[in-house]
């Protein structure tokens, strides 16, 4: 832990490395949702004006999702052990409503990410890696000819199912990053106050900070 006193005390939460990655999957991910809606249904096509007209949106996609779940990766396997669900993260569901009325004391003290984080975590996980393996059999230009139409037929609704729940998770993630005060700099500037690891993250807080810290 870092406290860096040029900020007025505040503790180093994420690297450059670390927000520099999470901002590579944020951007491949708006632009992965705006072409794929374009291609899901023609009330959306003309989202497809963005990337250079429908030919250039059907080239691009799969090349920029193959790119997306490489980031990903990399962000997944550098966060994955303190994403593990413990008993306290399950007590911290089971009181999750809690954290709406802005009573987070009578919860359990939490890790570096709480209960409701490490579930959307792994949601996105399993999502991507579906995304992943569904649009490969869907990819004209290099794999669908190896497989059955009823497989491509398949393939296409898991991909949408999956895109679907991403979507609404990414969303939920972000409305939670700017109704948490303090969360959003986290990931611009690096940083949080002893204040906001105290109150959001008290077991990190506790596990990594120690008085003197420089």
């Amino acid at each position: 832990m870092r406290i860096d006193k040029r900020r007025e005390a505040t503790i180093r939460r994420y690297t450059a490395g670390e927000r520099t990655n999470h901002w590579i999957v944020a951007l491949t991910f708006v632009l992965l949702a705006l072409s794929g809606l374009a291609l899901f249904h023609p009330s959306m096509y003309w989202m497809s004006a963005l990337f250079g007209g429908g030919t250039w949106t059907r080239i691009l996609h799969p090349y920029v999702g193959v790119f997306m779940f490489v980031a990903f990766l990399i962000l997944a396997l550098r966060f994955w052990h303190h994403n593990l669900l413990t008993w306290s993260d399950r007590e911290w569901l089971r009181h999750g409503r809690e954290v709406l009325v802005n009573r987070e004391e009578n919860l359990p003290d939490v890790g570096r990410y709480n209960g409701g984080q490490k579930l959307l975590f792994f949601v996105m996980v399993g999502c991507l890696l579906l995304l992943l393996l569904s649009g490969l059999v869907m990819w004209r230009a290099w794999f669908s000819a190896y497989f059955p139409i009823w497989g491509i037929r398949l393939a296409s609704v898991v991909h949408a199912v999956c895109a679907f729940l991403l979507i609404c998770g990414i969303i939920v993630h972000i409305y939670a990053a700017v109704w948490v005060k303090g969360s959003v700099q986290a990931m611009t500037r690096g940083t949080v106050t002893p204040g906001w690891a105290w109150k959001h993250h008290r077991a990190w807080f506790r596990d990594n900070f120690r008085p003197g810290d420089k």
